[in-house]
């Protein structure tokens, strides 16, 4: 967990960006239209087998298209080179949501979200980037997990994983963050989430409807009643034998079916997206990877995201589930650390 800086040290704040978008708007609205396709060609002149030019990270694709790989490439070098109207061209003006589910932030407009980043770019470090660590799914739906380096929306780096729907022609229409605030600061997190009152209560799956494959639908669905019943033997036959299981706020991995076995079952209690309340608000991806959304209404944690890698035979190979940690006290980790190692 980071510390969270003074408020001096922080400067602008993420709320104050967005309450004043506007400013820095003329700046940055002159940028021109890149072609995506000449775009992406051109970023990987200039990045090698880098994915972003300047980061020596290249994604996980292993559970994805080559399709959404060759897609969404332009988007983050747009995002890294602050260039607003190439990132926006990525959006769908007709059909439009973006919802940042840890702090309540949300755009409903193609406008607003640009005047927003019109906003933020003018703050952001020279040596800012966003690039994608991990894709899961396809050109119909996905989870982007991807980071934010330092100083873009706070003093640390901020790891996301996105839950996105794109139209027929490729373009986002549907975009929901998750991620840990713990790693923002629990009380820059408390300062810069919206108000009870104005946190968004619907999170527009309606809009885009459910178009994960079949087979991600079935795997999704299933894990999340066995896991809702606190039926662990059920939950369990949907996992390979070697499977990885990852509770990313509780810092847990933990490797194989008989030991995932003993984790659930000692603390289903206490994760989150365990028990009675738990439901799912949306599933995303292909055969091969995706995961869903869910949402709680049983403890202090309202929502979070599960993302599933499956195999060949459609089995699970590696879960990792995403909440806002900072809703939770010490004592409820240092519990699921003991949970972890026992036996």
């Amino acid at each position: 967990m980071q510390d969270h800086p003074s408020e001096a040290g922080r400067g602008t704040t993420r709320r104050q960006l967005l309450r004043g978008a506007a400013i820095g708007t003329a700046t940055i609205a002159g940028a021109s239209l890149l072609p995506t396709a000449a775009a992406w060609a051109d970023t990987r002149a200039r990045g090698g087998s880098q994915y972003v030019d300047g980061v020596d990270v290249v994604p996980d694709t292993s559970h994805t298209t080559r399709a959404l790989v060759e897609h969404i490439r332009g988007y983050y070098q747009a995002k890294s080179d602050k260039n607003l109207d190439w990132q926006m061209s990525y959006f769908s003006r007709e059909r439009f949501t973006y919802i940042d589910a840890i702090l309540g932030w949300h755009w409903y407009r193609w406008q607003d979200m640009r005047t927003a980043l019109a906003g933020w770019y003018p703050s952001w470090p020279a040596d800012s980037r966003s690039y994608p660590t991990r894709l899961l799914g396809d050109t119909t739906s996905a989870i982007l997990v991807f980071t934010d380096t330092p100083g873009m929306f706070g003093p640390g780096q901020v790891r996301n994983f996105g839950a996105v729907n794109f139209d027929r022609h490729g373009r986002i229409e549907r975009w929901v963050d998750y991620w840990d605030a713990r790693q923002f600061g629990v009380a820059g997190w408390k300062k810069e989430q919206e108000p009870p009152a104005q946190w968004p209560t619907d999170f527009r799956e309606s809009t885009v409807g459910e178009t994960a494959s079949p087979l991600m639908r079935r795997v999704a669905t299933a894990l999340a009643t066995a896991l809702r019943a606190g039926d662990i033997p059920a939950a369990m036959k949907l996992f390979s034998t070697d499977a990885v299981y990852e509770d990313i706020p509780a810092h847990i991995q933990i490797t194989s079916q008989a030991s995932i076995h003993t984790f659930l079952t000692k603390a289903a209690s206490i994760l989150p997206y365990m028990g009675a309340g738990t439901a799912v608000r949306h599933v995303l991806g292909n055969d091969s990877g995706g995961g869903y959304e869910w949402a709680a209404t049983h403890g202090p944690v309202p929502r979070g995201i599960t993302a599933l890698e499956l195999d060949a035979w459609g089995r699970i190979e590696r879960l990792t589930a995403v909440w806002n940690g900072a809703y939770a006290d010490t004592a409820l980790f240092t519990t699921l650390a003991q949970k972890a190692i026992e036996h």
